[in-house]
């Protein structure tokens, strides 16, 4: 996994980015926790999220955004850092200017700073949010939500408790053409200590079926 440096909003950002081997192969930026409670691109999380869109052959991204690692620049409360993600984003399209598909995954921060790229980025076509911290920020901004996405909660998390994730999921459902994955992993807390593997199957069994489900509507017309 090639490591890259690429021009953020303040100042260079420093990511590990997968070439996929398939001609214009669908893209995915992941996004890491808090930069200051120690969220990086190597957090465990974030890294099996990586990995998994590597193997189902996209070309993928995870990176530091500003003050975390060697990316320069200082944490900017969110705002800076949707500016970061924005710039990651920009970079991968440059380099892969005719991709099928673009995916965003975040964990925890990094799921806010996701969908909020989300509302900004019309080409994204789907997303996941693992831990979305939705009793420290409003996700009322998601209205209307632009495409149905996959959300997992751990039902022991002390950080961000389970119904108030479920409270948002309930919010987008109702949204039209909006269909949320939900998916509650037992005895998981905020930092999925034990279950990576898990956050990586339900990634891949989401994604594959809503790819498999976009190919069948495509062969269809």
């Amino acid at each position: 996994m090639p490591e890259v440096m690429f021009a953020g909003p303040d100042g260079r950002l420093e990511g590990r980015y997968h070439h996929s081997s398939e001609p214009n192969a669908p893209l995915a930026l992941v996004l890491h926790p808090h930069p200051l409670h120690g969220g990086t691109m190597n957090n465990r999380i974030t890294y099996a999220m990586y990995r998994s869109f590597e193997k189902m052959g996209f070309s993928v991204m995870r990176y530091n955004s500003r003050g975390v690692g060697r990316s320069q620049g200082r944490y900017d409360g969110g705002i800076g850092e949707i500016s970061d993600a924005a710039a990651a984003l920009d970079w991968m399209q440059m380099v892969n200017p005719n991709a099928g598909g673009l995916w965003i995954a975040g964990y925890s921060f990094g799921a806010f700073v996701g969908m909020q790229l989300l509302m900004r980025r019309p080409e994204i076509t789907g997303w996941i949010s693992v831990a979305p911290p939705a009793n420290h920020y409003d996700f009322g901004f998601l209205a209307p939500c632009p495409c149905g996405g996959l959300m997992i909660a751990g039902d022991s998390d002390e950080l961000v408790p389970e119904p108030a994730i479920r409270k948002l999921v309930d919010k987008l459902n109702t949204q039209k053409g909006v269909s949320v994955d939900y998916r509650i992993f037992a005895g998981a807390d905020h930092v999925f200590a034990n279950h990576a593997d898990q956050v990586a199957e339900a990634l891949e069994d989401h994604v594959g079926t809503i790819m498999t489900r976009g190919a069948l509507a495509l062969a269809a017309d």
